[in-house]
């Protein structure tokens, strides 16, 4: 059975995956996350209703978040549980029903009178085949007949929502949540089934998606700095220590917190890897001293690195790739990512699988020199500098400010980024966040008028942390955003990509370039309101493109 997917920027062609994911993902598992979406329309349908009349159900909002952050690319690749994620869902869906048509009762006297959405109704077949045929007639093209704008405006809908639920998803984790984000999951999963919303509705409910997001990154940012301090400016180790090590790579800050705490006096080293970089800035993570430094790069390199790390490795949100056979006894998961016959570890506050495999691997057997690179350069930090920064840009000192950030990946073209920095005249500033980072961190950029010239300041997330120093900088200038001598170069890759190029758009910030392809999921249509009402752009060479934003377009 075919499957059809383009949420990702290496998909297939630049068009879509129709019989295998570029990143792994089996047909089935296609499939399936088509199904668990469509669930969850229903679910939301329910949910704005029973908003509607008064209700909310916290265990239902949590669950929206966990379930669409599961079909995050790079997730989850297991069936079986996918499988269990739409069981819980139906599960979830009649609960809610069950509550709706009490309150209609309640509030009406009278049983609800109307028919419920085909999502709402849905019932799943017992069997993974039943399953997957209900997959297909719910997919992104189940439809042929649909207008292809809509299409395409409800699919980056999606995309966002995904992207948002993997940001909530990590602020709930550390005790944060909103009801304003966690009510507009719902409201948006509910427009998916409204065919009356023309083309100008979903445009402003993406755009109101990328506003909701920046208090969703805003939360996660309050429990990270709540939780483990504000990040300030810390050199990292790339080289290694003697002695049993652990590998942790994805994104959650409190597995890496609750590892060091079950690690501390064990004589085990733990070591970083993708997005967990920027965990060493943390105050309350750098303090542990068996945090020894990070190892490797990006993501996409995961293969290769893995093979040559002598211990075991923790994934613990998205990023996950098929396993070698070399490391395949040695790599454990947690929370919601899987990969089938993966150690899975359930409960973050029990590792001892994975300390006893690091015993057991021996780790480094000798202390192995490494140059180190910078990390911590979050608002907070910035910001404290910023007297300094823009006596720096009126001095003539600073020309301009280069955000060079977003996803790596494997497709050619990402080379692009990496020339772009290093081509970046003496007198400008590169701010960095992401993994994309990877492509030029390692490399010396000096500094300018006392400050360095590159400045990580995260992970994806931490979007919110550059829009922050922007926001802060165009203040102390007396202008808008868009009049500050900054030009914004991402690339991306996956659905939280497409929720932050949401905010940013929402937010009104023009000339962004996009890369190394548009989105495939956009309709030319579609492609030209954003072009036309944000100007947003392809790449183009480094050279032109270093011009023109010197020359600052408008």
């Amino acid at each position: 059975m075919n499957m059809f997917c383009y949420q990702c920027e290496q998909t297939s062609n630049a068009t879509a995956c129709t019989r295998v994911g570029v990143c792994g993902k089996s047909p089935e598992v296609s499939l399936l996350q088509d199904l668990l979406l469509h669930q969850l329309k229903g679910i939301g349908w329910l949910g704005r209703g029973l908003r509607q009349m008064g209700a909310v159900d916290d265990p239902a909002d949590r669950f929206v978040i966990e379930a669409l952050f599961s079909t995050v690319t790079n997730v989850d690749f297991d069936p079986q549980r996918l499988k269990a994620w739409i069981d819980q869902a139906y599960r979830v869906k009649e609960d809610l029903k069950e509550k709706y048509l009490g309150r209609c009762e309640q509030n009406d006297g009278r049983p609800f009178p109307g028919r419920f959405p085909e999502a709402v109704a849905f019932i799943p077949a017992g069997t993974m085949e039943g399953l997957q045929m209900q997959g297909a007639a719910a997919g992104i093209m189940a439809n042929p007949g649909l207008n292809p704008d809509i299409r395409s405006l409800r699919e980056l809908l999606a995309y966002g929502l995904k992207g948002m639920a993997a940001y909530a998803d990590h602020a709930a984790i550390l005790g944060e949540s909103d009801k304003g984000v966690n009510s507009f999951f719902h409201r948006a999963l509910a427009a998916m089934l409204d065919d009356g919303l023309a083309v100008s509705d979903l445009l402003e409910l993406n755009m109101e998606l990328g506003r909701v997001n920046l208090r969703c990154m805003e939360i996660l940012d309050q429990g990270h700095t709540q939780r483990f301090g504000h990040p300030v400016p810390t050199p990292v180790s790339l080289g290694a220590r003697r002695g049993p090590a652990i590998l942790v790579s994805g994104h959650d800050l409190l597995d890496l917190f609750e590892l060091l705490r079950q690690t501390e006096g064990r004589g085990i080293q733990v070591y970083t890897h993708g997005e967990m970089l920027p965990a060493h800035g943390y105050p309350g993570l750098k303090k542990f001293p068996h945090l020894a430094g990070n190892y490797g790069g990006a993501w996409q390199d995961q293969q290769k690195e893995f093979e040559r790390f002598p211990g075991p490795i923790l994934m613990t949100t998205n990023c996950i790739q098929k396993p070698r056979p070399s490391y395949a006894d040695r790599i454990f998961t947690t929370g919601l990512v899987a990969w089938p016959g993966v150690t899975h570890i359930p409960d973050r506050r029990d590792f001892s699988l994975l300390i006893a495999k690091a015993v057991e691997s021996g780790g480094f057997a000798a202390d192995e020199a490494g140059r180190t690179i910078t990390v911590g350069f979050g608002h907070q930090a910035v910001l404290g500098a910023a007297e300094q920064v823009v006596a720096a840009v009126k001095a003539g000192q600073i020309r301009h400010f280069f955000l060079i950030g977003g996803c790596d990946g494997a497709r050619s073209g990402r080379n692009y980024y990496s020339e772009f920095a290093e081509k970046v005249p003496a007198d400008c500033v590169i701010l960095t966040l992401a993994c994309g980072k990877y492509r030029f961190n390692k490399l010396d950029f000096g500094t300018v008028a006392g400050l360095p010239r590159l400045m990580d300041v995260g992970q994806c997330n931490d979007a919110y942390s550059a829009i922050q120093i922007a926001l802060a900088l165009a203040k102390a200038f007396g202008v808008g955003v868009n009049e500050l001598p900054l030009s914004l170069v991402l690339s991306w890759y996956e659905q939280k990509a497409v929720i932050v190029l949401l905010t940013l758009l929402a937010l009104g910030v023009r000339n962004i370039r996009l890369g190394p392809t548009l989105p495939a999921f956009l309709t030319p249509n579609v492609l030209k309101v954003l072009v036309d009402k944000f100007a947003i752009k392809p790449i183009g060479t480094a050279d032109e493109d270093i011009r023109l934003c010197l020359q600052g377009e408008k």
